[in-house]
């Protein structure tokens, strides 16, 4: 079965220009409705609105390993329920990514699974529709393969971004044969969107089980904390400046607790290597980290901002999961924002990541 009966399969673009007619709302309106869409007004400006934290899969590419298709709001054959939803919520762009599932997976397979994922994600955001970007994938437990399928990626195919799992088959991101792999998304100058798979370690122990779906729910943003904090205490960060990452779910609890990472260098100093080359709470603000805005409240959101830098936080749905019933209305109502923060959130910074036009 086709992804998209409408897709033009000539087509290789995958970041298309996106274009959104301006409503002619008045100053001060968060809203416009214009043929059954909402439309994003902001002191009379129309904004284009740009979610970073959208899942999707490639059918296609999982039957290569016999991966289950999980949630049916994961296909790409409810592009109509996908639109409606973001016309409801106002998100004009979603920028696609797959939860990594493919890491066990053998040399040969894997890459004919990338292969054909990534070539599906072109020609589903080139099919006409002006609404998706896409990070690309990569098989990232074979860094030297990963490094050119990156790169295929970004001059062949011209994707901007690629995603990656919070660790690989219980491997962290910072280990050192992961560095190729790093080196070339630095080289590239493309935005990685990392996304945990859960602290899997964790649940042969039990200490994740019982009710409220501890290996979600506290699992994943707890992957998110540990492969981030590794990555600022190994060196990546450090030995790769040009790196930007955008973290999902708000970055885990590293920017709420950062603090405590940068009093460890001063109260136990045997226990810190040669790396970090600055205190750990600067990561977060120089312009390497991004974190989205899945969290929840409006003091979540601020104190995030608090934390991050308003440069450094932009707008996230998690669709199809509904964690973020009203994402725009989330950002809307944060505490203490100006109109320009509001849109840098909302829009400006994820495009300029991106390269989106707005």
């Amino acid at each position: 079965m086709p992804i998209n009966e409408n897709m033009n399969t000539g087509m290789r673009l995958a970041f298309a220009d996106c274009e959104v007619g301006s409503s002619g709302g008045g100053g001060g309106s968060s809203q416009a409705q214009t043929r059954g869409r909402r439309e994003v007004v902001i002191n009379g400006k129309r904004i284009k609105t740009v979610d970073v934290h959208a899942h999707c899969i490639v059918p296609e590419a999982a039957e290569l390993i016999g991966h289950p298709l999980e949630a049916s709001g994961l296909m790409w054959s409810n592009l109509s329920d996908r639109l409606a939803q973001m016309d409801q919520t106002g998100v004009d762009v979603q920028a696609l990514s797959i939860n990594p599932y493919w890491y066990r997976a053998e040399r040969d397979a894997v890459a004919d699974l990338i292969r054909v994922q990534n070539e599906a994600l072109v020609e589903f955001c080139s099919s006409g529709e002006d609404r998706f970007v896409a990070f690309a994938t990569s098989s990232l437990q074979y860094p030297d393969l990963a490094a050119e399928q990156i790169e295929h990626a970004v001059k062949n195919l011209g994707f901007r971004g690629v995603s990656v799992g919070g660790s690989v088959d219980g491997e962290e991101l910072a280990n050192p044969r992961f560095n190729p792999f790093w080196a070339k998304c630095e080289e590239l100058g493309v935005l990685v969107f990392m996304h945990p798979g859960g602290t899997r370690e964790l649940e042969p122990s039990g200490r994740l089980s019982g009710n409220g779906f501890l290996t979600n729910t506290i699992g994943n943003p707890l992957e998110t904390t540990i492969a981030l904090s590794h990555m600022i205490f190994e060196g990546t960060l450090d030995n790769y400046p040009g790196l930007k990452i955008c973290a999902s779910h708000g970055g885990g609890y590293l920017p709420s607790y950062a603090n405590r990472s940068d009093a460890v260098i001063k109260t136990f100093p045997d226990k810190v290597g040669p790396y970090p080359k600055k205190m750990p709470t600067e990561y977060i603000r120089d312009g390497q980290l991004f974190f989205d805005s899945i969290m929840f409240t409006g003091e979540g959101m601020r104190h995030l901002i608090a934390e991050a830098g308003i440069d450094h936080v932009v707008l996230g749905t998690d669709y199809p999961f509904p964690w973020n019933i009203t994402p725009v209305d989330h950002i809307m109502e944060i505490p203490g924002l100006s109109d320009e923060d509001r849109i840098k959130i909302l829009s400006g910074t994820a495009a300029k990541l991106l390269g989106i036009d707005i």
